[in-house]
């Protein structure tokens, strides 16, 4: 036997090491446990209209997926190269449109990573922090979010009179979009007020106007 089979022996066989099946029934347990946890705590502070079950529930599945891969790895360096080349062709073209839901999936495959190498503590006191700090941040009180006044009228010369309205109600206000044709006035109006039904009142009371409608959003908020 050559040095150079001797060498890829010794190498081969200090990276390889069986995992038993102790190891490998309670870290998958740990990491199911935890993924129940962020399903939960995903649940409990999604402020979407819609909650997308789907992803909650692929949360669960991408944390015990992981684990059982950095099991794998951890077997055998010769099977942990071939698993990087095969996944490497894995590609996820579904867009993350809110960010919440991108730290929830870093943190789903982040427990799958640390329950594989054997360290559920540390597993057990991440999930703490970070539902803490989700969960507190999202109670923390924020600056009021803005409404968006509608108003059509059929008088174009009406829009002196509307501002002032809005004036009266709202102490920050931005004209979004003026809209005019030779027979009507469309306003779009940013508002930020806490009498939005006395504001629409008043609104539709001026001559000419038509409709007026106050709506709110969950989009971000424009510093006045």
């Amino acid at each position: 036997m050559s040095f150079k089979d001797i060498f890829k022996n010794s190498f081969l066989n200090g990276f390889s090491s069986g995992v038993d099946v102790k190891t490998i029934i309670i870290s998958l347990a740990v990491t199911t446990v935890l993924a129940l946890y962020i399903f939960f705590i995903y649940r409990m502070v999604t402020r979407k209209t819609f909650y997308a079950k789907t992803f909650n529930l692929s949360l669960i599945a991408m944390a015990i997926i992981t684990a059982a891969i950095i099991l794998t790895i951890q077997s055998n360096i010769v099977l942990s190269l071939g698993m990087v080349g095969a996944l490497s062709i894995i590609r996820f073209r579904t867009a993350i449109k809110d960010p919440l839901d991108l730290v929830f999936l870093y943190w789903s495959i982040s427990m799958g990573i640390i329950c594989g190498a054997g360290l559920s503590v540390i597993a057990v006191i991440l999930s703490l922090i970070i539902s803490v700090v989700v969960i507190v941040m999202q109670k923390y009180p924020t600056k009021k979010l803005s409404m968006i006044l509608v108003v059509n009228s059929s008088d174009i010369n009406s829009d002196t009179r509307i501002l002032a309205n809005v004036k009266k109600y709202s102490k920050y206000f931005k004209v979004k979009s003026r809209n005019l044709t030779p027979t009507s006035l469309d306003m779009v109006i940013e508002i930020r007020t806490d009498e939005d039904s006395k504001l629409v009142h008043d609104v539709l009371r001026i001559e000419g106007v038509t409709a007026a409608s106050v709506l709110t959003h969950d989009g971000e908020i424009t510093s006045s």
